[in-house]
């Protein structure tokens, strides 16, 4: 498996419509359902099922998208990123990670945001700061 492939993958799910919960292609997908979305393409059957979740599920609680994150993907410092990583975010120190998004390269990322479509941007200062934790997938 390559990053090349992963990141092809995810760039074909690029305009998918924002919609909470959903990990339809090109018929909506919040970030873990972009993410889930590249696994089925790449692996298959994805490992496990999320329960359901509010949007504001990580407001407090347990840092479950992290520890999700350490059962299937390969943890990496987040200096090290390349192109086909998943990069986590939290909001604020101290709070759980809450949003997702695999690079295209080191300084661009894909992910789905609320009130926007999949899209490509650039991992800016902001979303430096914000960035708690880098997994690889496996085998790559």
């Amino acid at each position: 498996m390559s990053a090349d492939v992963v990141v092809a993958h995810a760039r074909s799910w690029i305009g998918t419509p924002y919609r909470h919960q959903a990990s339809l292609k090109g018929v909506g997908c919040d970030c873990l359902g972009l993410l889930r979305g590249v696994w089925r393409d790449v692996f298959g059957v994805e490992p496990e099922l999320p329960p359901p979740y509010t949007p504001d599920w990580a407001e407090s609680g347990a840092d479950t998208l992290v520890a999700a994150a350490r059962r299937y993907l390969v943890e990496i410092d987040a200096r090290d990123v390349a192109a086909g990583d998943v990069l986590l975010f939290r909001w604020r120190h101290g709070l759980p990670a809450k949003h997702c998004a695999i690079t295209a390269s080191p300084a661009s990322m894909i992910h789905a945001h609320d009130g926007a479509c999949v899209t490509e941007v650039a991992i800016g200062p902001w979303w430096r700061r914000h960035l708690s934790h880098a997994f690889r997938f496996p085998e790559i």
